[in-house]
């Protein structure tokens, strides 16, 4: 029988920057994402300690803190979800390899190439 993991991420730089995040790209729409999520990045300890809900965005954003430091979690009406701390990239790299070892979770390729500036 073949498992098809419910969740799938692109682990990628942001647009025009150095600076790796990683982007969920399906199955935010279950109830259990974040959850999921959390419980995925346990051995790091994840806390959430703020919300900022951006009504005009449509977007809630998360503040977590971690014994790798704070990471930001961006999830909105839309179905996209972010883990974004462009200054704790060894947190993000972090979530990258326990994202690998989980099996909800699902790694897709990109061409960083896709993300650089043109001018």
């Amino acid at each position: 029988m073949i498992h098809l993991a419910p969740y799938k991420y692109h682990y990628r730089p942001g647009y025009s920057s150095a600076n790796l995040l990683i982007e969920f790209i399906s199955g935010i729409e279950n109830e259990t994402f974040i959850t999921d999520l959390l419980d995925s990045i346990k051995s790091i300890k994840p806390e959430v300690v703020g919300l900022n809900d951006l009504w005009m965005n449509d977007e809630v954003l998360y503040s977590v803190s971690s014994y790798l430091g704070e990471f930001i979690l961006s999830k909105d009406i839309w179905d996209l979800a972010f883990i974004m701390a462009d200054d704790n990239q060894t947190c993000i790299d972090k979530i990258n390899e326990l994202l690998i070892a989980d099996t909800r979770f699902e790694k897709i390729e990109v061409d960083f190439n896709d993300y650089k500036l043109r001018i």
